[in-house]
């Protein structure tokens, strides 16, 4: 029940938040917005809603990669489990809903918690190694190419993000190879945070902190024996990121400009946009995101159709998911 009451104040909180947003963004264009709506060619759009339902088969790929040797889930149910994700992810704070959730859904296969549990620690290093390759890529073609002169203090945002995920990716290799590193850097960071008052009850807070490492320790070496399963669990989440970052281009597609970004372009926009919302503490990053969005892609393009993408891509990337998501939660249940 409380979970449900959670679900139930997130979306009203959501909904509210979106209005916000769509007056702001539409008050002064709506007519011509409308138009350009009316005048849009739909397959293209038809297009962008494959393109990113394959980015979410792809990632679910990875899961169903890493489960396989046990057999308990066929790559169907991982693609259906990934989609759920994306509801609960939607409508948490910081994306942080799918991944309990998915554990969730791993054990109603028979599969112990703590499996479970490992196998999406697996998939978040797949991601978070994915993402810093991404960034790199990124981050490397506007240093050659100066493709965002307008926005410097969001690119300064930006190169924060990439460092952040840096830093949490040398975290990840650094548990994997060193666990009584890792134990000796965290009780020290527990022991100096208790000192200045930042932090209570410093020893449950290391017990938890322990049986958190030792879980992800142990996620860790079963990679290091499947050295292919890592290399496809990447892959599988690098063709993802390509895809969720390659729609925008087919909504410019739509409105018949053909000419205004290129794919490498389109990506890199995607890339910082997606970084910028990792900042924002509100479901979905909503606000943040359509900020990001109007301010990179608008050095490529003009306001009318900067807005009318950003509505089509906003609906296909996020609500699309999240419309989704509540059905296959739906039937879910129902097959429960």
């Amino acid at each position: 029940m409380e979970i449900m009451k959670n679900i139930k104040k997130n979306t009203i909180i959501l909904f509210i938040i979106t209005l916000i947003i769509l007056y702001i963004v539409l008050k002064d264009d709506l007519p011509k917005v409308i138009k350009a709506l009316s005048t849009m060619d739909y397959k293209y759009i038809l297009v962008a809603i494959i393109v990113y339902l394959l980015s979410i088969c792809f990632k679910a790929y990875a899961t169903y990669k890493t489960v396989n040797d046990s057999k308990k889930i066929t790559l169907k149910e991982a693609i259906k489990h990934n989609i759920i994700t994306q509801f609960f992810n939607g409508i948490t704070p910081f994306s942080t809903g799918g991944q309990p959730m998915e554990i969730y859904m791993l054990t109603e296969h028979n599969i112990s918690g703590a499996e479970s549990t490992n196998i999406v620690i697996q998939n978040f290093i797949f991601y978070q190694t994915a993402l810093v390759i991404f960034g790199f890529i990124a981050v490397g073609y506007n240093w050659i190419f100066h493709i965002f002169p307008k926005v410097t203090f969001l690119r300064k945002l930006v190169l924060l993000g990439f460092s952040i995920n840096i830093l949490v990716a040398v975290a990840l290799f650094i548990i994997t190879f060193s666990k009584k590193l890792t134990h000796k850097i965290m009780s020290f960071l527990i022991k100096l945070l208790s000192k200045i008052k930042i932090i209570k009850n410093k020893e449950k807070i290391i017990d938890n902190w322990n049986t958190k490492l030792e879980e992800f320790h142990t996620s860790a070496k079963k990679l290091r024996k499947r050295r292919g399963l890592f290399y496809i669990g990447v892959l599988s989440n690098i063709i993802s990121l390509v895809l969720l970052y390659s729609v925008p281009i087919f909504i410019l597609f739509s409105l018949h400009d053909y000419t205004s970004m290129n794919i490498m372009e389109t990506i890199t926009s995607s890339a910082y946009v997606l970084l910028i919302g990792a900042f924002v503490p509100i479901p979905g990053a909503s606000g943040g995101i359509e900020y990001g969005f109007m301010q990179f892609f608008g050095n490529f393009l003009n306001k009318k159709i900067i807005t009318t993408m950003l509505l089509m891509w906003r609906f296909i990337t996020y609500y699309l998911g999240m419309i989704l998501g509540a059905m296959a939660l739906s039937f879910e249940k129902k097959e429960r």
